[in-house]
């Protein structure tokens, strides 16, 4: 006979929103680094792609190739891509505003995708299946968050600390 209980227990407070509800420390474990991993996979490329910007004339070339394309408002295109490709990127390394980053990146692929990649399905043919995989990547952590291996964890755990410390 068993003696471990059957009655469901709600996840700590401090559980990433991926992992369920009384799901075993090391599944908790494991969806932290999943999305610690994913964060970096991710972060990693936006910083590259907003380094490359930079590389092949800065905003300014950026906004000149953006108008090439026929994207409406380079530069303003051009500026918020690589806001978001740099700073969100950097942000995303940290775990730091993640559902925000996340949201604002699948907006950037899916400007990606209206103004150059629509026509094609597959990366090689200048398609949006890339561009796809990483919109949906930035939708999944903006859903889950960041995960407690991550900045956006650590703000959280202080602010139910300081909760926690003031008389109610």
């Amino acid at each position: 006979m068993s003696t471990r209980s059957t009655t469901p227990t709600s996840a700590p407070a401090s559980a990433p929103t991926g992992a369920p509800a009384g799901a075993p420390a090391a599944r908790r474990a494991l969806v932290d680094v999943a999305l610690l991993v994913g964060r970096l996979a991710l972060g990693g490329v936006m910083i590259a792609h907003g380094l490359q910007k930079l590389d092949q004339g800065g905003l300014a070339g950026t906004a000149d190739g953006f108008a090439a394309m026929g994207i409406p408002a380079p530069t303003a295109a051009a500026a918020f891509a690589l806001a978001v490709e740099l700073g969100g990127g950097v942000l995303l390394l940290l775990g730091a505003l993640t559902p925000v980053v996340g949201v604002l990146w699948a907006l950037n692929m899916a400007g990606a995708w209206w103004f150059v990649h629509r026509d094609a399905f597959f990366a090689s043919d200048g398609g949006y299946e890339l561009v796809m995989a990483l919109a949906v990547l930035g939708l999944v952590l903006a859903a889950t968050g960041a995960g407690r291996l991550s900045v956006d964890a650590l703000v959280a755990r202080r602010r139910r600390t300081d909760r926690a410390a003031v008389p109610a």
